[in-house]
């Protein structure tokens, strides 16, 4: 596990567990259209900066594709993540020996190349061009040394089969399926993976950081880079098995995305979250056993990754979880929130969230429902009813993209867990068509993928009817402590006399209670009372800095002129 592990529980602690909490995040592919929001608001917001134009924290690839950087999945090329040796984990970019050989020229960097190079327009030349017979063009240039260049390969360079067949073959996930996977562009069916870091619970950019620049935080298990202690060795960016860790070299500084810290802290969703078109996030808290984090990245059998990782969380409704989590620090609205948690309810409740990749042993924390759209519309151009759940059931084997790629995609080649999912998506549909249709129900439906209708219903309204504050359940930063709740202790503008308070005067002073229009009263002099201290001097909020204002310096005594 990464350093800054949270202390452990008392001797006493009910549950004789340590207790952690989470924020993760919870995407629903089913209803990503691929528009690139996200993507644009947090470049606009994190990485608008020299040294950081190549950089996305947040990308949406088309699948399936080679993604960015290019081919970041074949980790044979990259050495990221972890790998299992005697039992225990080791980084796959090697051992300390190995990374301090290489530590001045690591071999396993992505290049420019498998990132894209930016690039501008001269748009200049649009306006500058002579007078002649052919129209002026804006050419592109850099972004990195101004010179003119080719565009030759962007972000989402496979975005609508844009690359052709020759960039498709190299998807690192369609090597060995290449017989299963029909590239013709009539028939190919794309779906859009919006990625940013999975602020993982094992994250391997930690440990293989020599100068421990990156860290994950107690609190709230969000990965970060300390800019202070960072060196720019870019171990960590081999590290990173998502390529999610970017070096900025203007700066020399490594950077990664940071979950919008500053609006998780306060309560709010990331922008990526905030500015989603197709309301495809959720974001909550999940409490999970720190200890049990650590074996279930060691299980053996790679497809055991997703039940070992489930097997982490921990169920804030029982007494004991709760009991445990405030002996850990953990406080009561934190606990409260994860009840609520919408992504633990798609993560263990109803099992239709999947982690990106577990293979490689870093525990991501940000999960996807898998697509189902393309199911409904294959069983109804061919003549049968797409929302019939027996004819649904039978065509999930039937996919375009077969469910071995969503496998190889999302539960490390087990296909058992995403045609569970995709059947409890399934049946959701078929259970919702007879309620909106007047038909009754079949209860059946929801005892076939293991859900009663109320759970069915309820996980209908979190896919599809969610509002802002079903979707995002975020609970304040808790780093400092907790005020008391009452008048006397509580805020120090809940009554006078506390700190930055003025009296009731016109010009906010004198005593009395508090008064409002005292944080923007004129610059007058308060009329004479002998018990205010601060008589005859001027509210400097409202002093626009020009002179020696009356009141600005105290009154000389008579025995001092």
């Amino acid at each position: 596990m990464p350093r800054g592990t949270s202390p452990g529980t008392s001797p006493g602690t009910p549950s004789g567990r340590r207790v952690m909490a989470q924020i993760a995040m919870v995407m629903n592919l089913d209803k990503c259209i691929g528009c690139h929001t996200c993507s644009v608001t947090c470049k606009q917001t994190w990485t608008n900066r020299t040294g950081t134009e190549y950089a996305w924290f947040n990308n949406v690839e088309t699948r399936p594709g080679q993604g960015y950087p290019r081919a970041y999945e074949d980790q044979d090329r990259w050495k990221g993540g972890w790998r299992l040796k005697g039992g225990r984990l080791v980084p796959r970019s090697g051992g300390r020996a190995r990374r301090l050989a290489c530590i001045f020229a690591n071999p396993e960097l992505p290049a420019l190349g498998d990132y894209y190079e930016p690039w501008t327009y001269d748009y200049a030349n649009l306006t500058t061009a002579p007078l002649g017979d052919d129209l002026p063009t804006a050419p592109p240039r850099s972004l990195v040394d101004g010179r003119p260049t080719a565009v030759t390969w962007g972000p989402n360079w496979d975005d609508d089969l844009g690359g052709g067949p020759e960039h498709l073959a190299g998807d690192p996930l369609l090597k060995d399926m290449n017989d299963k996977v029909r590239f013709e562009y009539e028939q190919a069916f794309m779906f859009y993976l919006p990625r940013i870091c999975e602020h993982c619970l094992n994250p391997s950019c930690v440990a293989v950081c020599p100068s421990g620049a990156l860290y994950k935080r107690i609190e709230d298990g969000i990965v970060l880079v300390d800019q202070d202690r960072c060196r720019g060795w870019r171990m960590c960016v081999t590290g990173c098995p998502y390529k999610k860790v970017y070096f900025n070299h203007q700066t020399g500084k490594a950077e990664k995305c940071t979950l919008c810290y500053p609006r998780i802290e306060a309560g709010e969703p990331t922008v990526c979250s905030e500015t989603c078109v197709g309301r495809l996030r959720y974001l909550g808290v999940i409490l999970y056993d720190p200890d049990k984090a650590g074996d279930a990245a060691r299980v053996r059998d790679e497809k055991d990754l997703y039940e070992a990782q489930l097997g982490c969380f921990l169920d804030p409704a029982d007494p004991d979880v709760a009991r445990a989590a405030e002996e850990s620090g953990i406080p009561h609205d934190w606990i409260t929130a994860a009840r609520r948690s919408p992504v633990r309810a798609l993560i263990s409740d109803y099992r239709v969230a999947l982690p990106l990749h577990p293979e490689y042993r870093t525990l991501p924390m940000v999960w996807y429902v898998p697509p189902l759209s393309p199911i409904v519309d294959s069983l109804t151009r061919s003549g049968h009813d797409g929302e019939d759940p027996a004819s649904l059931f039978g065509a999930i084997d039937a996919l375009r993209i077969p469910v071995d790629y969503l496998a190889q995609l999302l539960t490390a080649g087990d296909p058992g867990p995403v045609e569970a999912a995709l059947c409890r998506l399934a049946a959701m549909r078929s259970h919702m068509r007879r309620i909106n249709l007047g038909d009754p129900t079949d209860p059946a439906i929801a005892r076939g993928v293991g859900l009663g209708e109320d759970d069915i219903e309820a996980m209908y309204r979190l896919l599809a009817l969610a509002k802002y504050e079903d979707r995002y359940v975020i609970p304040t930063s808790y780093t400092g402590t907790v005020p008391p709740d009452t008048v006397d202790d509580g805020c120090s503008l809940d009554g006078a006399g506390g700190p930055g308070m003025y009296g009731a005067g016109p010009g906010g002073h004198g005593a009395g209670s508090a008064n409002m229009e005292a944080f923007h009263a004129p610059p007058v002099t308060a009329p004479e009372a002998p018990t205010d201290g601060l008589r005859g001097r001027l509210n400097l909020l409202n002093w626009d800095g020009r002179g020696a204002p009356r009141g600005l310096f105290p009154r000389r005594r008579e025995n001092e002129r």
